[in-house]
């Protein structure tokens, strides 16, 4: 398993909010809906991203933006444009003064906006996803990114536009699993640009000793993984895994390995009735009660709780 892959495995979308927006100059929206990750693409006319920080992103056709949440940003024709509508969590839409606009501006199925037919057209995916592992990938982001249609070439674009407007049986599976496509290829292009400033643990994936040894930690977290072990695995000695491992990942190789169970007992707790047991089986704890303790320690809350705070 390799980094990007061991991110995306855990947090899929599930019931994520697309919409087609369409709009005819000047628009503008004000998002501060604090989601965790959220998608821009761009199919007509031209659009900005404004954040509060930072520099606004101009997107034209095909261009992609990626927004981490929560810090609020506005998409608008031009910077200068007076915010026409505000979005806040739960989907909740609403004037600049605070009346409701829920509904004021369906267009049909998954549109919203001028006119269905307007100037500038915008695909629209929002992940609600939450997680230690989803976490890791969104720390691993800027608050706001952008790929030119110039330097990715995504196949999906259309087969979006046609199914983001269907009501069909199933229709909500497909276009999660669209826009998961979407992100992973986006995501893929991003990493591998130089100005990305990918994370340490992801650089260090093409190491010839680390990288290995990454894979084996992701692929197998429930084997009794030691330093020694690891080293051999890796064919060096236990002191060069461990130097090597810190310099280039940030933190020694059991710090990683235990954060990296505990990120998938968090989710195993979130997306799953699965009992502590065997959740502590899977992810490498021989009892319930150890990975209660390790659990808390790390996140402050009893695995109960935690599974509590996330329905």
């Amino acid at each position: 398993m390799d980094a990007l892959t061991g991110l995306l495995e855990g947090p899929r979308a599930r019931g994520a909010f697309m919409i087609r927006a369409c709009f005819d100059p000047p628009w503008a929206v004000r998002v501060e809906d604090e989601a965790p990750l959220s998608v821009m693409l761009l199919v007509r006319g031209e659009a900005r991203i404004i954040p509060d920080r930072g520099e606004s992103l101009l997107l034209r056709p095909g261009d992609l933006a990626i927004a981490r949440g929560p810090d609020p940003y506005t998409c608008a024709d031009a910077p200068g444009t007076a915010p026409q509508a505000l979005i806040l969590p739960g989907e909740e839409c609403r004037y600049p003064d605070g009346r409701p606009l829920n509904g004021v501006m369906d267009l049909g199925v998954r549109t919203w906006g001028d006119r269905p037919d307007g100037a500038t057209v915008m695909l629209i995916g929002t992940y609600q996803m939450r997680g230690e592992i989803g976490g890791r990938l969104l720390d691993a982001l800027p608050p706001l990114l952008s790929l030119g249609a110039e330097a990715w070439d995504c196949p999906l674009t259309p087969y979006l536009m046609q199914e983001i407007v269907r009501d069909e049986p199933g229709q909500e599976v497909v276009l999660d699993r669209l826009l998961d496509l979407l992100v992973i290829a986006a995501l893929r292009t991003w990493f591998a640009r130089p100005e990305a400033e990918a994370p340490a643990w992801y650089r260090a994936q093409a190491d010839p000793v680390v990288g290995p040894v990454l894979r084996l930690v992701q692929d197998d977290p429930a084997h009794p993984w030691t330093v020694a072990a690891l080293a051999a695995k890796a064919g060096v000695s236990r002191a060069a895994l461990a130097r090597r491992f810190t310099e280039l990942v940030g933190e020694p190789p059991m710090t990683y390995l235990t954060a990296w169970r505990l990120a998938l007992a968090a989710d195993q707790l979130r997306d799953t009735d699965a009992t502590l047991a065997a959740i502590a089986h899977k992810v490498g704890y021989g009892t319930a009660f150890a990975l209660s303790t390790a659990f808390k320690r790390a996140y402050g809350v009893s695995p109960q709780d935690w599974r509590t705070r996330a329905v």
